[in-house]
């Protein structure tokens, strides 16, 4: 099992971070099997996640994503991807770089209320969830676990192998 389970990376470039937040994307709601086990299928499908690709995906596009084997068939995720690349790549440009854009906050919270915004089909568990992944500083998750409804087993399991493997972000 703990090879669906999503690792910590440290991000190299704007394609590294738009494949983050498309795994968080797509990965809302379904099993990490559903997503990992075809993940190189998005990776095709999308581009290798260029950003300027991506951000110029039109309906063809959007089409030809929609009937890859193995993809989700969820148009609003597909939408959700092409405006994401669109606004990181505006943000890279606003900040001088991504990872400034997320150095430029002062909390946890203030970033998270900001990337919502910004970012689409991105609410607060996927947020946690791409900041996490990306080695960012995010709340201890038993903490802040309790302001999200729900149970999320797979989250915990994610942070429990990052803990393991030493990797874990957590503040």
């Amino acid at each position: 099992m703990a090879a669906t389970i999503p690792d910590v990376i440290e991000p190299a470039s704007l394609a590294d971070y738009l494949e983050l937040m498309t795994r968080a994307v797509f990965q809302a709601g379904v099993r990490w099997k559903q997503i990992a086990e075809p993940w190189e299928a998005y990776r095709e499908a999308f581009a290798t996640f260029d950003p300027d690709r991506i951000a110029a995906f039109d309906s063809v596009d959007v089409e030809r994503v929609l009937a890859t084997p193995g993809i989700l068939r969820t148009p609003r995720k597909v939408h959700a991807t092409i405006a994401n690349a669109g606004a990181l790549l505006q943000t890279d440009r606003d900040y001088a770089g991504f990872a400034n854009y997320l150095a430029s906050f002062h909390s946890y919270e203030a970033l998270a209320r900001d990337f919502k915004k910004r970012f689409k089909f991105m609410g607060d568990m996927n947020v946690w969830y791409f900041l996490f992944r990306a080695n960012r500083p995010v709340p201890r998750f038993e903490s802040w676990v309790t302001t999200i409804p729900g149970e999320h087993p797979r989250m915990r399991e994610m942070v429990e192998q990052a803990r393991r493997q030493g990797r874990s972000p957590e503040v």
